[in-house]
């Protein structure tokens, strides 16, 4: 079993390689210093180093060259191109986009335009279709003529440009110069300018600490390579404002490689990230230090730890509950960078072509760091792991060949953070191919924001936390007094052992200030089949109810001591070790609470409610014990 200490070197082992690229330290408002990118841009170093012939938008003629070699060679390369070529030609038969906007956003036609250019892109480039040339030129035509890309939700600019950029440069030159002149000036006007706003003040996504800085600067990056020779002036400040800012959202997964946000918002913010390094590197020949950034190429073993046996993620945050049968692309770049075997899905990629549907919206751009990859081994991935950071996790698993698909993971954080819920020592756990404790995850944001619902705003009495997927009582946590969770305490990982029976630690004393005195909750795996919780609370005098949870969708039947879970033919034994006077009891919440709440089938809570006059001298320890039946 390869152990923490080992990532702790590599870590420091990439700050170490990082550092002729991150050239020093950046003062960001209201956070501590923070690496920041080499940033020689301006209009002199632009024109002298911008490669002149295209494409130069991750793909050039070296990575081209490789592509074109591994497709005649490689399995891997060869159905993915054909995976693409499938998914071009049923967007043959779909009708040219219109601008439709689902609520605030246009996202939707954005992203659809992105994937359309991808899929018919990268079959032009390698195929040299005429008629693939004479729809992209469609394409082109219909969305540079919409009175704009709305701007009041810049994602859906920044993926449009980005998109219309990527048109552009990989049918290099070959379209008519009318399209070529009605694009750039569509990618300036209804791009690039929108993002300097007129009073003279940087949008909030610029400097950003979520996703949308990712997103954002991605798409000005590549819009303002593919305008560059119309205007050198607006494409420099662009780019060097986007260099700028990146750092305050890649500082995000200092310093264990955590996202934050969640798995699925890791494949969104990092598969920006990982096309933004790719045409920095084909554009100017080098990424200004930006994969080298510290905890960013470790993020790949986060992603990893987080697709459970099952299927499901660990979905915590605003995360979607399954992956798709599809290989991860994103890993796929971390593969092609590391040549670690871990990151690459060979199988998923070499799945029939009619199988994986339709494939991601940057799968063009993907099929090019897949070309480059070339194995030099596999780095293991930890059994036993724990990421800090603003929301920090851990991950207990079975080892190599567990006939048990042990998997356990468990977070601190607090509601406040990007896309963040108030989730502060919440679990999820599976065995035997079950998930016997279930996060609610996530659901529509259109749904709710169609309502009127202010699903965005953080503070404590905000209405975001009136959803079961949102507040404390949707987690498998404590809570006290039948009240939220502090929004703002910030619950930490304070001790971790690994081995052959790790263990975790993290303190919620910030979780329950003004309920608790302390608490903190350890996470034992005892044996290969069981999992221990054990709380240490001190109450205060305001201190009446502390209520243990457990979230699951499995049939319960209550017995002396706690609980029986099953379900798919299976049983889980939930054991009330450290309270045997007091009853375990079950909440139905389906149909749940509210009429907004995402509805889950047989969703349930298991509790166990103690009465702070039942604690002597105000201080208690509760322990249950999850194990195999």
């Amino acid at each position: 079993m390869k152990t923490q200490h080992y990532y702790v070197i590599s870590f420091l082992c990439i700050i170490m390689l990082s550092s002729s690229s991150i050239s020093g330290l950046l003062k960001a408002s209201g956070r501590d210093d923070i690496p920041k990118l080499d940033n020689p841009m301006t209009v002199q170093y632009l024109k002298k180093n911008l490669r002149k012939s295209q494409p130069r938008l991750v793909l050039n003629s070296s990575a081209e060259k490789t592509l074109r070699r591994k497709l005649k060679t490689d399995p891997v390369t060869r159905n993915m191109y054909e995976a693409i070529r499938l998914n071009a030609g049923k967007v043959m038969e779909e009708p040219l986009l219109e601008r439709i906007q689902t609520g605030r956003r246009l996202l939707s036609v954005s992203r659809e335009m992105l994937y359309r250019m991808n899929m018919l892109g990268m079959v032009y480039r390698i195929d040299k279709d005429p008629k693939i040339l004479e729809r992209i030129n469609d394409e082109l035509v219909a969305v540079c003529n919409f009175r704009d890309w709305n701007p009041s939700h810049f994602l859906d600019v920044a993926e449009m440009a980005m998109a219309v950029a990527i048109g552009l440069d990989w049918t290099a030159g070959d379209l008519p110069q009318s399209t070529i002149d009605l694009a750039q000036s569509a990618l300036i006007e209804k791009g690039i300018l929108p993002g300097w706003p007129e009073n003279g003040k940087n949008p909030s996504w610029a400097y950003g600490t979520n996703n949308w800085n990712q997103v954002c600067n991605g798409g000005m990056i590549a819009a303002s390579i593919a305008i560059a020779g119309k205007d050198p002036e607006l494409a420099a400040k662009t780019i060097r404002r986007a260099l700028d800012g990146l750092p305050h959202s890649l500082v995000e997964y200092m310093p264990d490689g955590v996202y934050p946000e969640g798995s699925t918002y890791w494949e969104y913010g990092t598969s920006f990230s990982a096309t933004t390094v790719a045409m920095l590197e084909s554009a100017f020949g080098k990424d200004f230090g930006h994969s080298d950034y510290p905890g960013f190429k470790e993020s790949a073993v986060f992603r990893v730890l987080m697709n459970a046996p099952s299927g499901w993620y660990y979905n915590f945050a605003d995360c979607g509950d399954r992956r798709s049968v599809q290989g991860d692309e994103t890993l796929a770049w971390f593969a092609a960078k590391s040549g670690n075997a871990s990151f690459f899905e060979k199988e998923r990629f070499l799945i029939p072509p009619a199988k994986m549907g339709k494939l991601s919206r940057l799968a063009g751009a993907a099929l090019v760091w897949i070309a480059q990859y070339e194995e030099k081994g596999k780095g293991e991935i930890p059994t036993a792991w724990k990421g800090g950071g603003s929301n920090p996790v851990v991950v207990f698993t079975g080892e190599k060949g567990d006939r048990h698909n042990y998997y356990f993971g468990g977070k601190g954080g607090r509601g406040t953070v990007n896309h963040g819920n108030m989730d502060g020592g919440s679990f999820v756990f599976e065995l035997n191919g079950v998930r016997w404790v279930v996060d609610p995850g996530n659901q529509s944001y259109h749904e709710l924001e169609q309502t009127g619902f202010d699903l965005w705003s953080r503070c404590q009495e905000c209405e975001r936390w009136t959803l079961l997927t949102k507040n404390n009582f949707g987690h498998s946590t404590l809570t006290v007094n039948d009240q939220l969770h502090v929004v703002d305490g910030l619950a930490t990982i304070v001790d971790f052992k690994d081995g052959a029976m790790p263990e975790a630690t993290i303190d919620l004393t910030p979780t329950f200030r003004g309920q608790l005195k302390e608490a903190k909750r350890r996470f034992i795996k005892d044996s290969a089949t069981s999992l221990v919780i054990e709380d240490y609370i001190e109450t205060i005098g305001s201190t009446e109810l502390v209520t243990w949870q457990l979230m699951t969708t499995s049939d319960v039947e209550l017995t002396n001591n706690g609980v029986i879970l099953r379900q798919s033919g299976k049983s889980l034994r939930v054991e009330n070790i450290s309270h045997p006077g007091l009853a375990m009891s079950v909440v139905s919440l389906y149909p749940a609470p509210l009429k907004l709440d995402r509805q889950m089938k047989a969703l349930k809570r298991v509790e166990l409610r103690i009465p702070a006059w039942t604690i002597d001298n105000g201080k208690s320890s509760i322990k249950v014990r999850l194990s195999e039946m």
